[in-house]
């Protein structure tokens, strides 16, 4: 049996339905990998002065967990948000996708380093740029997801008004370029990347602006 290529790569090959579930797969093996770096401190049976003091010592693990569980569960909101706006998808984006869900899936990663080397003076500044850069890497994704879909409207809803469609453009460019004004700073002075960091988390929590669409001729629907 011969299979023929799609000669044109734009083409719409299949609905977003499937890549939202396999999304939504990642996001919740993602953001359950982030409760593993809290753990029980070792050495306190049968003390609980030494045990509530050993719990208030892991609050850089509470940072760290809250902090990407929250991010993750924005980027989770909003990817169902956007998807929204997606009306099909081709191999590109399938691919662009999922480099931005392995970006989501490293996040554990620089999280466990951050909560574990925070109030190391020695290794401060170095864990909390490698936990900004891991914050910068699915806002860069992200960014690449929605030039690629949004360009000449190639996969986005072509009723979308584009002023709406520069909103979101720019808004995803200022978002990654704090991103990287967060690992700069945390170059410069640690706090000041975890600023930036948790100043975007909260703004984020707001809910997106609402799709504007461009109304068509209204003699049409009348007939």
């Amino acid at each position: 049996m011969l299979f023929r290529r799609n000669s044109n790569p734009e083409a719409s090959d299949m609905s977003t339905q499937r890549i939202e579930a396999f999304s939504d797969g990642v996001f919740a093996i993602a953001i359950t990998l982030l409760i593993l770096e809290l753990r029980v401190p070792e050495g306190s049976e049968g003390h609980h002065l030494s045990l509530a003091v050993s719990l208030r010592h892991l609050w850089p693990s509470y940072f760290a967990y809250i902090l990407s569980f929250l991010i993750v569960g924005i980027y989770w909101a909003n990817h169902h948000f956007v998807f929204k706006l997606y009306k099909g998808t081709n191999h590109i984006f399938n691919l662009l996708n999922v480099f931005f869900l392995m970006c989501i899936s490293f996040l554990p990663f620089p999280t466990s380093v951050l909560a574990q080397h925070m109030r190391d003076m020695a290794d401060e500044k170095t864990a909390v740029a490698f936990y900004t850069f891991g914050l910068l890497l699915p806002a860069l994704a992200w960014l690449m997801m929605w030039l690629y879909a949004s360009k000449g409207h190639r996969l986005i809803d072509k009723r979308l008004a584009p002023s709406f469609v520069r909103y979101m453009t720019g808004q995803y460019l200022l978002s990654t370029g704090l991103y990287l004004t967060a690992l700069c700073a945390a170059l410069i002075k640690p706090i000041y990347g975890l600023a930036v960091a948790v100043g975007l988390t909260l703004l984020y929590l707001m809910p997106p602006k609402h799709p504007v669409y461009v109304e068509k001729n209204a003699e049409e629907n009348d007939d």
